[in-house]
């Protein structure tokens, strides 16, 4: 069989059933090799390569199932890379495949021709040139398990063209199964480690536990709840961490640090003797510039990345093992043993009471613009418990993190937070429903991100996919705008655009899309929108940042 072929099945095997991707000339051996084989695989057209990879990243978020995307050479390897930076930096195993030039026509300026290896090394787990046909399934076999062993990432292939054309012995298309899910061969915890933290944690009298997104990418929700509720030991989680606990627990401490904290979680956070983080990097958001928890503090840390723990906090005991081995012993441990209880139901109950009494006079307000708050409250009354959520790092994060209230554990809720480039949330929302259609799908966005992705209504409308879009619509990059207000003297530089309509936009490719801008009306638009059975959209005219209570800190993280 032909390279492009062995390609098709060794993705085949490996159990893939959605690509997302764009056409150029140097796939056409892999485009045609998909139009010819029977293979099972549906490949989703894309307008732009980085909603190819922020598609594949939504994905596999909801199916614990490697993500694919491709794209071609030159600049398409160029615009898929910032889907693939995201999702490596926030351990999501995603497969970015790049055609590339012929082997022979290198050094000779060919059309597109660009080092894409050394382009992709330093910001993927894992990346290699197919440049030899028959080490192409051993080569793919290597990034399958790249991606799902120890901590998740993204890896990528070049696929020069002469390589698709190339013969490979059909005898090499064989996969490892254990490969094609992620978390793959888990790695188990230290058992002095468990002993150590144990010890610690059954003679605190007043500990937090600090999760990020490992216990979800691990599935470690369960372990976590038996752990917790053994110590009634209160939970907090970072913006990606929401989901491994049900806000509605009585564990449950909410959001903390500078994006979407408040200061009630805060003062929690802050009188803790003993601060377990799990999955977590304890980054500049999620501690408040390294604040929260203030250094003196004991600290243990749960990580897969044996670099992560110790990095940024003394830490008294480390932890390297997958985050759901690691808490079913660390709760084995403490059941087993005497040990204080932390009176965590009565300090999570403290700070959900301190959030609702900010929260409920803003989400209630009839002021014009419409409160941000209000557009939560809406989606929390009319959304079912099992849907998906995905927010773009601007306006909308803080508040959905702050303010919804997830009734469920597992992953609900989808952001960016490794780096936060506006434009994510769409294409992310769009791969999260090919991963779990059953489930209602709502992208939030503010009018920046809309610009940078609308193109993929087209894509949406083609596929009719019944994805709730919600424009938070200020006319301005607010974020940057409330940073000048806040630390600069106000004096707003080059923020401000003119306001689009939205709804006429969405329109235009097809979507089914309502402007609303008096309060009164928010919830009967927004159930009119859910309830629709294609692509829908809500263009809200909305408080900038600049002019809000919005739940951040520091602008400046």
């Amino acid at each position: 069989m032909s390279g492009a072929e062995a390609l098709v099945r060794m993705l085949e095997a490996h159990g893939v059933r959605h690509i997302f991707g764009l056409c150029g000339d140097t796939t056409l051996p892999f485009y045609d090799a998909l139009a010819q084989l029977d293979h099972g695989i549906t490949h989703f057209l894309t307008r732009d390569e980085r909603h190819a990879a922020y598609m594949a990243d939504g994905y596999a978020r909801v199916t614990g199932r490697p993500g694919v995307c491709e794209g071609p050479s030159g600049g398409g390897a160029t615009y898929i890379l910032p889907g693939v930076v995201e999702a490596n930096e926030s351990s999501v195993p995603i497969l970015a495949i790049t055609s590339d030039v012929a082997t022979t026509s290198r050094g000779k300026y060919p059309l597109t021709e660009l080092d894409q290896t050394a382009l992709f090394g330093p910001l993927t787990k894992w990346n290699a040139a197919l440049d030899d046909a028959g080490q192409l399934p051993a080569m793919l076999r290597e990034a399958f398990r790249q991606m799902t062993t120890g901590t998740p990432g993204a890896v990528h292939l070049s696929l020069p063209f002469d390589t698709q054309k190339a013969p490979v012995d059909g005898a090499e298309i064989h996969v490892d199964p254990d490969h094609t899910r992620f978390p793959a061969e888990r790695q188990a915890p230290d058992r002095h480690a468990i002993t150590e933290a144990a010890a610690i944690l059954a003679k605190a009298q007043n500990a937090v536990a600090i999760c990020g997104g490992g216990p979800l990418l691990s599935g470690g929700e369960a372990a976590l709840a038996r752990l917790v509720r053994a110590l009634d030991m209160p939970v907090a989680t970072t913006v990606s961490g929401q989901g491994v606990i049900a806000e509605t627990d009585p564990l449950a401490l909410g959001v903390v640090g500078s994006n979407g904290g408040i200061p009630a979680t805060r003062a929690e956070v802050d009188a803790a003797d003993v601060v377990l983080f799990i999955g977590c990097r304890a980054g500049s958001v999620t501690t408040e510039r390294w604040r929260s928890p203030a250094k003196g503090t004991t600290i243990l840390h749960i990580d897969s990345d044996p670099e992560v723990p110790g990095t940024n906090y003394d830490t008294a005991v480390a932890i390297n093992a997958d985050a759901r081995l690691a808490l079913e012993a660390l709760a084995d441990a403490v059941e087993a043993a005497p040990r204080n209880t932390q009176n965590g139901t009565a300090r999570a109950a403290r700070a959900w009471a301190a959030k609702e009494a900010q929260f409920a006079p803003l989400a209630t307000s009839r002021d014009t613009p419409i409160r941000p708050e209000a557009v939560i409250a809406a989606l929390m009354d009319l959304l079912d418990d099992d849907a998906i959520v995905v927010a773009d790092p601007g306006t909308p994060c803080p508040y959905v993190s702050a303010y919804y209230s997830w009734p469920r554990a597992g992953r609900h809720f989808i952001t960016n937070r490794a780096h936060g480039a506006l434009g994510y949330a769409l294409g992310a929302a769009m791969g999260a429903h090919v991963g779990r259609p059953d489930a209602k799908t709502v992208a939030l966005m503010g009018d920046g991100s809309f610009g940078f992705a609308c193109g993929e209504f087209e894509t949406m409308v083609r596929h009719r996919m019944p994805i709730t879009s919600v424009v938070f619509s200020n006319a301005t990059f607010s974020w940057i705008k409330a940073g000048q207000k806040a630390g600069f003297g106000a004096r707003y530089y080059n923020v401000d655009f003119d306001r689009t309509d939205h709804a006429a936009v969405a329109r235009a490719f097809g979507v089914a899309a309502w402007s609303v801008r008096d309060p009164d009306e928010l919830g009967h638009v927004m159930a009119k929108a859910l309830a629709h059975d294609g692509p829908s959209l809500v263009d809200i005219h909305t408080q900038s940042l600049s002019d809000s209570a919005a739940p951040v800190s520091e602008w400046v993280a």
